[in-house]
């Protein structure tokens, strides 16, 4: 395997793209291998480095199917759900708490809101 081609930060040439840029034009790498890097230089820490693939040899992104669709939205119905009261919380619980907020803090329920 030899080495790859490394570019400085916005000068690759015209046919390469990230993965993000791809996605963004309805593209996936479709299995090739990354052609090229990106280096954008830092002052304290090595430089970022961002892989580039081939547009020429991309592939169109594959349409979400039925199952697809339902894998994800139970999905995030289980990132809504609390561990602890078993309901739905309307919002995805944070995993900072990892539980909704007045399971986390019942002292300051929400019930009962006096102004």
């Amino acid at each position: 395997m030899g080495t790859l081609p490394v570019f400085r930060w916005r000068l690759a040439p015209d046919g390469y793209a990230t993965y993000r840029q791809l996605r963004a034009c309805g593209l996936r790498p479709g299995g090739q291998p990354v052609a090229a890097q990106l280096e954008r230089p830092r002052r304290r820490r090595g430089p970022l480095i961002a892989y580039l693939y081939r547009v020429d040899l991309a592939k169109p992104v594959r349409p979400m199917t039925r199952a697809k669709w339902a894998a994800l939205d139970k999905a995030n119905a289980a990132r809504r759900c609390c561990p602890q009261c078993r309901r739905d919380a309307g919002y995805v619980i944070p995993a900072s708490l990892g539980m909704c907020v007045p399971c986390a803090y019942p002292e300051g329920s929400c019930d009962g809101i006096a102004a």
